[in-house]
């Protein structure tokens, strides 16, 4: 009967402890101002992150509006106390004025996405 009883509770708690892992960002910063810049300059920037969780941490993909920006990131799982870089490339090519973008990261987080972003003025050639 105690038998019976410890397999009917196992998937219970196993369930319950799966509940509980859970893989999470931190980010050293979570907007990045870029100094003002000549139209056609190619932008870079790492958003640097920490997986604070206590599950490893999967980034399926990243989403963009724009084609002028590009994103690279590892498609490895990120370990629990691990850190690890989104690498951005924004293509200032025909942009004028004040530009904000939002880069969306689909990972196996509870916060899905979780959103970064840029900022930068253009100015003229």
């Amino acid at each position: 009967m105690l038998f019976r009883a410890f397999i009917v509770t196992l998937p219970i708690v196993f369930s319950s402890v799966l509940a509980l892992a859970q893989a999470e960002f931190s980010f050293e910063e979570k907007t990045h101002k870029f100094s003002p810049t000549k139209a056609g300059a190619l932008l870079e920037h790492d958003f640097e992150f920490s997986n604070v969780g206590n599950a490893p941490l999967l980034i399926d993909h990243v989403s963009v509006t724009c084609p002028c920006t590009k994103c690279d990131y590892t498609k490895e799982p990120i370990l629990p106390g691990e850190k690890s870089v989104i690498h951005i490339t924004f293509d200032t090519k025909d942009k004028i004025d004040f530009q904000n973008r939002v880069v969306s990261i689909y990972s196996n987080t509870s916060k899905n996405p979780t959103k970064i972003r840029f900022k930068v003025l253009i100015t003229r050639d």
